[in-house]
């Protein structure tokens, strides 16, 4: 048994000398352990003594600070991770996997798993819909996870050593996108949940992540490892907390979402974030926002972080909340290519049913040190809640806005769904003429916060939502990017 002290001593005192190499600290412990055994110490130790292992074997401290802004706009799966899963693919099937009755067994599953997402079944998963599942999401889910963090790093709220917890982590789309969003000095300890078929692909695609990125599969349910099930028992004798914790596309999943989140927020640090994201779809959309709101309240000391900002601190949100963020699509990676080429069609079908490249997502971010994404608040001095719209009708009104679309029309007058963390029921901006003046609320991207002036609310009695009229007599400013 390696004296572990001794190794952390050598390792604290070299770090302000010289890069570390086992093999000199071996020379100093007693009993002089192979430096094999040391290196492996070290691997183990150097999240908890901020350490990054190099390419040459030696170690070296992690930086200070915040990671920067790695301009995360992915245009493609990375070649790395797509020949890993056709690895998987080959050994399962043959060269031949997308052809013949493996490939129709793949489409079936995929098949079968959208048709389950769309009507709200329980999914289960085998090997087989664990194959198809990553064929189809895994390249969506790697790019969605770069674009929610985004809003962590403009605020410098992720350091370069992460402990993370991926909860449902499936067959690794979050994991991966994680491990290539953070810089090459950063120090991970990752640790995924999963319970299903799944991890058996996980395992394999992490094989493919660097060397300080160091991954712990936990296969069991979430309930289990968050102490759902015993009265939070477990979790009261859990390790060390998260400062991350990842729910990418799984709360539909759970037979009790909130109890889950808020196990979750109990299991991170105090400046630690919860980030859930779901598929742009209306059912998980807005099921991610019921929990969010089941969790964000008066009495529970946590803050929606992002998007959905209150800027009404005494106010709580009620309407639908189908809410989502797009980004550019993805190139078609290879795996779905092969399979949906190879799908026979009728004369009428088109291409294209097994090939899913759009990067469209409703997420959360919610903190439980109070942190917003931006620090703005609404008076009643200067705006009017859209809690009370309903006495504003026909009235042009003054509205401090969080922008929750892109545009939505089919080309006519620009159509954006907004939200003040008060309303009711679905609120609208309409833009029925652009000017100088109210440019900035075309220019403003997803999640920023309008100052709307002089905007006119009309009821839309088709839709059951408030429209509110942006013309030549409205000015829109930008408040927060």
């Amino acid at each position: 048994m390696i004296d572990r002290e001794a190794v952390r001593n050598n390792a604290n005192y070299l770090r302000n000398v010289r890069p570390i190499d086992p093999e000199e600290i071996a020379e100093y412990i007693e009993g002089t352990p192979h430096p094999a055994v040391v290196r492996e110490t070290l691997r183990e130790e150097a999240f908890d003594l901020r350490l990054r292992e190099r390419d040459d074997g030696r170690f070296e401290p992690v930086p200070e600070g915040a990671i920067p802004d790695p301009g995360w706009a992915p245009t493609e799966f990375p070649d790395g991770y797509a020949f890993a899963l056709e690895d998987l693919l080959v050994e399962e099937f043959g060269a031949n996997w997308h052809r013949g009755e493996s490939g129709e067994e793949l489409r079936e599953a995929v098949r079968r798993l959208k048709s389950d997402y769309l009507y709200e079944n329980d999914v289960e998963y085998d090997r087989i819909a664990a194959l198809g599942y990553a064929i189809y999401h895994l390249s969506a889910y790697y790019a969605t996870v770069g674009y929610v963090l985004d809003d962590l790093v403009e605020n410098g709220l992720l350091d370069r050593t992460l402990r993370v917890l991926d909860v449902g982590a499936g067959v690794g789309g979050p994991a991966l996108g994680l491990h290539d969003y953070l810089p090459d000095d950063a120090v991970v300890d990752y640790h995924a949940v999963e319970p299903s078929a799944a991890a058996d692909v996980l395992d394999r695609l992490l094989d493919e992540t660097g060397r300080n990125f160091r991954a712990t599969i936990h296969e069991t349910t979430a309930e289990s490892f968050l102490g759902v099930e015993d009265g939070g028992s477990a979790a009261a004798a859990a390790g060390e907390p998260f400062d991350l914790v990842v729910f990418g596309n799984v709360l539909s999943e759970l037979a009790d979402p909130v109890a889950v989140a808020e196990a979750a927020l109990d299991r991170l640090a105090d400046d630690g974030s919860v980030v859930a994201f779901a598929p742009a779809d209306r059912n998980t959309a807005m099921g991610l926002r019921e929990v969010e709101r089941a969790v964000v309240t008066p009495t529970s000391g946590v803050e929606t972080y992002a998007p959905t900002l209150r800027l009404w601190p005494d106010e709580t949100p009620s309407d639908g909340g189908w809410s989502f963020d797009v980004a550019d699509d993805l190139g078609v990676p290879p795996f779905q290519r092969r399979l949906d080429e190879a799908a026979e069609r009728g004369a009428t079908d088109e291409p294209g049913e097994f090939v899913n490249v759009d990067v469209q997502f409703a997420y959360a971010i919610l903190r439980p040190d109070g942190k917003r994404r931006v620090d703005v608040r609404a008076s009643d001095d200067r705006c009017a809640r859209m809690a009370d719209s309903e006495s504003h009708v026909t009235d042009r009104v003054n509205l401090l806005a969080v922008k929750l679309s892109h545009d939505l029309s089919a080309g006519d007058n620009a159509l954006y769904r907004v939200g003040d963390g008060s309303q009711a029921v679905d609120h609208y901006l309409v833009c029925t003429r652009e000017t100088a003046l109210n440019e900035d609320l075309r220019r403003a991207d997803y999640g920023a916060v309008v100052f709307v002036e002089n905007g006119l609310v009309l009821w839309n009695d088709d839709e059951g939502a408030y429209n509110v009229v942006v013309d030549d007599e409205t000015v829109v400013d930008l408040v927060a990017p």
